[in-house]
């Protein structure tokens, strides 16, 4: 058997998934094309490439492994490029609106008509790094001022990249799920908006737009593809990509649309816990991962609802698994791509390595040699010297 990463056990739950049509009821294809539309005209929009890594794919014995690579896009580093500031545009368009007693267009917000009146808007979240850069650069872009909340894992250098941007940094002692509480509370007492990706009651418009920024990546996939694939491994973390990207998949390809398996670390494992329970569950982080962007003990309900009914199988993976796969991305087999990615963006592809090192859980998830996988690359390296680290790891062993 192949070695290219530590074998390891992975957590595995299969579950039965809840009839429904949350993938077109909580995220609907208007919502889709309304994000597409509008991000796609932004200056600077490019498609980010689908990889396919046919060296690796023979190494682990299946078909096809595909890896969306989402280093390039916008300049950010991440996926959460296409989220964080779609939804903050958004928040100034209907704010605005409100303001001015007639409804502002998404393209009117984009050119500075209103630049006055969104100065006069503060917009905040908290964040591990990508969302938070995602809005500081939304902010800026639309002429916003931001607070940005993060948590005491988060890296210097992705607190410097969103001071970089103009956001106003604060960065508290607690864990990601502490940074949320405060970014709610401070908002609520000064007035200013919450610009999240986790959904809750009572709160859910910007979660929305962030999932449906999401699509315009899964569009790019599904355009890129003649036949849909058998498998896609998402990442969890509060679940928004996932279910972004779940809920796009089943809409373009139906009944059709790849099996979906959940993963995440097992030092933050909500979805996996939700999937257990059968039902959105908090967990309490008692250690941070490696994957900092996963670091997340709550999930989105919004994005549940969308899980429950579309994920077939949730994974756990140990921290063992990350920097090796990492190092395997930036030194490839054969003739596969040189691709630089960040700890978070390996999740899916470490644990396609991992399952397929063990006969019983490959049996389980449904993967042979015909299988033809799809990754999310969800992030390059935002955080060089973590990069750097990781790489010199292998130079000094």
């Amino acid at each position: 058997m192949f070695d290219l990463i530590p074998e390891t056990s992975l957590g595995h739950i299969h579950a039965e998934r809840r009839p429904g049509n949350a993938a077109e009821r909580v995220l609907s294809k208007d919502a889709f094309d309304r994000a597409c539309a509008e991000i796609t005209a932004w200056p600077g929009y490019e498609k980010t490439p689908l990889h396919a890594l046919d060296a690796l794919a023979t190494a682990i014995g299946v078909d096809a492994v595909l890896y969306k690579h989402e280093g390039a896009r916008f300049g950010l580093g991440s996926f959460k490029a296409l989220g964080g500031a779609f939804a903050a545009q958004r928040v100034l368009q209907r704010e605005v609106s409100l303001r001015k007693g007639w409804k502002v267009s998404l393209s009117e917000i984009r050119a500075g008509r209103f630049a006055r009146e969104c100065a006069e808007i503060t917009l905040v979240s908290a964040t591990d790094g990508n969302h938070g850069r995602s809005l500081a650069w939304g902010c800026k872009r639309f002429g916003a001022p931001c607070r940005i909340y993060i948590h005491a894992e988060v890296s210097e250098g992705r607190a410097e990249a969103m001071r970089a941007l103009g956001a106003e940094v604060i960065r508290i002692e607690g864990d990601y799920d502490a940074s949320v509480a405060l970014a709610k509370q401070e908002a609520e007492e000064n007035g200013w908006f919450v610009v999240s990706d986790t959904s809750w009651p009572g709160y859910s418009a910007p979660p929305l737009d962030v999932m449906s920024g999401y699509g315009v990546m899964t569009r790019e996939i599904c355009d890129d593809l003649a036949t849909p694939p058998s498998h896609v491994f998402l990442q969890g973390g509060v679940g928004g990509l996932a279910a972004g990207v779940a809920a796009g998949l089943r809409q373009r390809w139906g009944e059709k649309a790849p099996r979906v398996v959940i993963v995440e670390p097992d030092r933050a494992a909500c979805l996996f816990e939700s999937a257990r329970r059968g039902e959105a569950t908090t967990v309490a982080i008692e250690e941070e991962t490696i994957m900092a962007g996963l670091s997340c003990g709550e999930p989105s309900e919004l994005a549940w609802e969308i899980l429950a009914e579309e994920a077939s199988d949730f994974l756990t993976l140990p921290d063992a698994t990350i920097a090796p796969t990492v190092r395997l991305l930036a030194r490839p087999l054969g003739n596969d791509p040189v691709i630089e990615a960040g700890e978070s963006a390996v999740a899916g592809l470490s644990a396609l390595i991992a399952a397929r090192q063990n006969e019983a859980l490959s049996k389980a998830l449904g993967l042979d040699e015909s299988s033809r996988v799809l990754l999310i690359g969800s992030e390059g390296v935002t955080d060089r010297a973590i990069f750097d680290a990781i790489m010199e790891e292998r130079d000094a062993a």
